[in-house]
């Protein structure tokens, strides 16, 4: 089946699979050594394929260095892809302050690979799962608190990534930056680090077994070369396909999207037969004034235009009863309308992520950043209404 050797002083493992030699190079994604590294060993050892720890998405964005210029920031609200591209944003704001602040570049190792595989003439294969995927199946796995919980973890660790040390530095030539950045959302939901890690070390695992070649030099951080090793030398079957599906929500989750609006409905409706027209009248108003206060603080804390703001006010009492509407969306849509990002807003986004402000400031990113926090202030708003017409029954 298999056989592994281990050269211990350049963390370089053979691995004898089915006739396939892989050498599996457990790397540092800020270490230049570890640069170099990849670069020698692919050019002295000439495979016929290179792997990569990148995905399609991610492998396409080193290649093409004007991949903003080609963004559609409506088409990313109408497919309810804004907070995961935010959460993109991040993390490559988080590589990039590294890069600067000690002169590394995360990820280095990577680019060095597609770089040696090309000039050897080697296949260059994306073995990573979709960044898309991974971080959509984290997503799905959390409640609504949890999820509100995460979207503040991450801005706070965002705004953290100032103050890092050397020996956070350290800690990153071991482990996986994805985890390194979700770590405090990794201690308060530990299904995270199996989602973030265990998941694609049997990816990757699997994705080496399967490629075409003789020879096969597979790049990934050092963090995943435990896991991609034992799952490479397990007789257990690893489905990609199934790794690769986004859990749907299940039946429950489909009827309580319907239910909460219809007991919300079933409110009103009872407290104007229950307590009379005054009743019910209040607790329309503290449907509408909850649901549109806290919906319009989201887009003010975005920074929205006023015309933004307005209309997440006035949008919110409405969208919240109807499942398939999201607030967020159709503030998000006027702010693109009202404020129409240029060119320039997509090619600067590199260099605005870098902080704080550089986020509110781009107009696409606020736009992102306008979306989400008038969905969070629609849900605060909800949750802070229901109570309120409780009262006014009982």
């Amino acid at each position: 089946m298999d056989n592994t050797q281990l050269n211990v002083e350049k963390n370089i493992y053979h691995i004898s699979f089915n006739g396939k030699e892989i050498l599996l190079l457990g790397t540092a994604h800020v270490s230049r050594e570890s640069a170099e590294l990849v670069k020698n060993v692919i050019h002295d050892e000439k495979p016929d394929t290179v792997c990569v720890e990148l995905c399609e998405t991610r492998l396409n964005s080193v290649r093409d260095k004007e991949k903003w210029r080609n963004m559609d920031i409506v088409k990313v609200i109408k497919e309810k892809k804004t907070l995961l591209l935010l959460m993109n944003l991040m993390l490559a704001s988080f590589q990039k302050k590294i890069a600067e602040k000690f002169d590394v570049t995360p990820g280095q190792e990577m680019i060095n690979a597609v770089n040696a595989a090309e000039e050897i003439g080697a296949i260059i294969v994306p073995a990573d799962r979709e960044i898309q995927i991974t971080l959509s199946r984290v997503w799905r796995s959390m409640g609504l608190w949890e999820k509100i919980k995460l979207i503040f973890q991450l801005i706070f660790s965002f705004a953290d990534s100032d103050d890092i040390t050397e020996e956070e530095i350290e800690q990153m030539k071991q482990e996986d930056i994805l985890k390194v950045l979700l770590a405090d959302v990794k201690k308060s939901h530990p299904v995270v680090e199996k989602i973030l890690i265990d998941e694609r070390d049997q990816y990757l695992a699997e994705m080496f077994k399967q490629v075409s070649g003789e020879k096969i030099v597979a790049v990934v951080g050092a963090g995943h070369v435990p896991g991609i090793k034992k799952y490479i030398s397990s007789k257990a079957k690893i489905d990609i396909g199934e790794l690769n599906t986004i859990p749907k929500g299940g039946c429950f989750g489909k009827i309580l999207k319907w239910l909460i609006p219809g007991a919300i409905i079933t409110l009103f409706a009872a407290g104007f037969f229950m307590k009379g027209k005054s009743a019910g009248a209040d607790m329309i108003w503290f449907w509408i004034i909850a649901n549109g206060i806290f919906a319009g603080i989201g887009a003010l804390a975005a920074f929205g235009h006023p015309l933004t703001i307005l209309t997440a006010v006035l949008a919110a009492p409405l969208t919240s009863l109807n499942p398939m509407i999201a607030a967020g969306w159709v503030s998000g849509l006027v702010e693109a309308f009202v404020r129409k990002p240029k060119v320039k807003d997509l090619e600067t986004i590199p260099k605005d992520i870098l902080s704080i402000r550089g986020f509110w400031k781009n107009n696409v990113t606020r736009i992102l950043l306008v979306v989400v926090f008038t969905n969070l202030g629609s849900t605060i708003g909800t949750m802070t209404a229901i109570p309120l017409m409780l009262r006014v029954i009982h």
